[in-house]
């Protein structure tokens, strides 16, 4: 039996690999709840690991969020990530943790990067301003990850997920991401019988979304096979307008009114897909399409709204 402690297991990703591990004989999960354990005191999070001395640990706890969000608290964003990332890679050395996973975001890719993103572009070039202070945070967790396997021998990885969404997304419209927002808007007009919704941007950025199991599923075939130091993109590959996005999120809701787009609002990143042949060549590859995902997550909006 392998044990797993999955950091930020009440999270949209952390949630996700519970669900996963609960399904799977072979491992055990282990978990602390933020009112059992503040990831940002460092002596109880080493206490902690140390205790439990799990085989195998995922850092899938952070502070998340949109552009809005993004904009609004850059230093929350960079130093409560940074906090909980160290804290929780220095007690897994400490307990001497052989196999952690290191979960970043696409968004640590150059704003212009070549499409679709290859693990090596990773810092030739600027960073995307509206979310740059996360994007910072995670590459210093990737390079923390390496510096531990380059000076002390750990078997230590992380991984680069697209956008991801599903089940336990947030759906707050000042800090959640397009998909979830999207979601609570159109159904809000729906039970408001409003005529119009209006969405930031052009709507012509074009990006890429994960249904979060299926990121469950990635994480523990990289830990079960994956040793290296370059991290791993997991993505699906293909990418769609957000204005084609809107019209899938709005027929899963049945939203009958019209779309306007705010111009005046940024749009971020003009285009980001990821380059998955290296996990595809591993074994693994997606198995929830976008339609059907979006409807499940509508559906467990529904229920938990």
């Amino acid at each position: 039996m392998t044990s797993v402690y999955v950091a930020g297991h009440t999270g949209l990703v952390g949630s996700a690999l519970h669900r996963a591990i609960a399904n799977d004989r072979q491992l055990e999960f282990i978990g602390a709840t933020r009112a059992d354990l503040d990831l940002f005191d460092r002596n109880r999070v080493v206490d902690f690991v140390c205790t439990e001395r799990p085989d195998w640990v995922v850092i899938a706890a952070a502070r998340v969020g949109g552009i809005v969000a993004n904009s609004t608290f850059p230093v929350e964003f960079l130093t409560e990530n940074l906090r909980i990332e160290m804290n929780l890679l220095e007690a897994c050395h400490e307990a001497g943790i052989e196999r952690v996973l290191f979960l970043g975001s696409s968004c640590i890719y150059p704003r212009l990067a070549p499409q679709p993103i290859r693990e090596e572009f990773l810092l030739t070039g600027e960073l995307e301003p509206t979310n740059e202070p996360y994007a910072l945070s995670k590459i210093v967790g990737i390079k923390l990850v390496q510096a531990y396997r380059r000076q002390y021998g750990r078997s230590w990885i992380s991984a680069m997920p697209t956008n991801l969404y599903g089940p336990n997304d947030n759906f707050d419209l000042q800090t959640s991401h397009v998909l979830p927002a999207m979601i609570r808007k159109f159904d809000d007009a729906k039970r408001g019988s409003q005529s119009v919704v209006t969405l930031w941007g052009t709507g012509r950025p074009r990006r890429e979304f994960l249904h979060v199991d299926d990121l469950a599923s990635a994480c523990l075939h990289l830990l079960a096979n994956y040793d290296d130091s370059e991290p791993v993109n997991v993505g699906t590959g293909e990418d769609l307008e957000i204005r084609e996005l809107a019209n899938l999120v709005s027929s899963a809701v049945d939203y009958d009114g019209r779309i306007d787009w705010d111009e005046t609002k940024p749009d971020g990143t003009p285009r980001k897909v990821l380059n998955v042949t290296k996990i595809r060549e591993m074994g693994w590859k997606p198995t929830i399409d976008l339609p059907s995902g979006i409807r499940s997550t509508y559906e467990w909006y529904l229920s938990n709204r």
